[in-house]
């Protein structure tokens, strides 16, 4: 037997290819899945309005895209954008953090409010954007909805909120849990004079805005499998001592228990609000 069979076969290596031959990704051209994990181009997630192809998961969205998703062209236009926050509780390191937030998002504060129209019906508008302090409740974005509310009663129109947030902002204290107090008057006032209000739950909303303007509206509406509630899951458990089901504070189980009217896919939304909106505008 030749001498090379008596050590068996070769063991085949893997060569490591030069800098080269290495094929380089640009940055941001690939997404992945929040959810399963699958890999696609970026260009897919946006054009699929950040709604997987695979397993139907709702990434969060920009104020700003969703913004362009709902509204006819050419008909938006930007209320109070020029609103801020300021510390006026002098909490440390509050104002870099909000510096940091406007240049990483281009927005002043984590909401846009303005008017625009949804299939040719007029309406007034806020949407949070969570990318921007966790789209948490300060009294600048107290401030903005308020005031959102009140020209949509003073014109007359239907007013559409769409909500992400981690709940009140703790920077601002007792100014933050106010928001509550204020918003819900301005929805009451609003709703008194015969208006329209729907409210859209997104991916996440929580805290102090799950307890108040959020879930007032009325038509609650919210998208699929967004986290929907009050206190975390822990702390509840603790409280109550007893294992919560996997699918608590899902929009879908705030469904079952009558918490939303209705759960809406992404691609659907602005169809069905439109179908809404037509209807009360018409029959009014």
């Amino acid at each position: 037997m030749p001498l090379k069979d008596f050590f068996g076969k070769r063991k085949k290596y893997a060569s490591i290819p030069s800098e080269k031959a290495k094929v380089d990704v640009p940055e941001g051209l690939m997404q992945k899945c929040d959810n399963c994990k699958q890999i696609y181009y970026r260009k897919e997630i946006v054009k699929s309005l950040y709604v997987c192809p695979n397993c139907g998961y709702h990434h969060p969205m920009t104020a700003w895209t969703r913004i362009e998703s709902l509204f006819d062209e050419g008909t938006f236009k930007e209320w109070d954008a020029g609103l801020t926050s300021s510390n006026p509780l002098d909490f440390p390191d509050y104002e870099s953090k909000i510096k940091k937030d406007r240049q990483k998002t281009g927005l002043n504060e984590g909401i846009v409010t303005g008017t625009g129209a949804i299939d040719d019906n007029q309406i007034a508008f806020a949407v949070m954007d969570s990318n921007f302090r966790m789209g948490s409740m300060g009294s600048a974005i107290g401030e903005k909805i308020t005031r959102a509310i009140e020209n949509a009663r003073k014109e007359s129109i239907p007013f559409i909120i769409f909500t992400a947030s981690g709940g009140a902002r703790m920077q601002e204290g007792l100014l933050s849990l106010m928001q509550m107090a204020k918003t819900s008057f301005a929805v009451k006032r609003f709703r008194d004079s015969g208006n329209l209000m729907i409210s859209v739950m997104t991916h996440p909303t929580t805290g102090g805005v799950s307890a108040s303007f959020a879930s007032i509206g009325d038509y609650n509406f919210a998208e699929p499998g967004a986290l929907i509630g009050f206190a975390g899951r822990r702390i509840i458990e603790q409280t109550i001592r007893e294992k919560l089901p996997n699918d608590f504070q899902t929009a879908e189980f705030q469904l079952e228990h009558g918490q939303v009217d209705k759960v809406i896919h992404r691609h659907d939304m602005k169809k069905t609000l439109g179908k809404i909106l037509s209807m009360h505008v018409d029959g009014r």
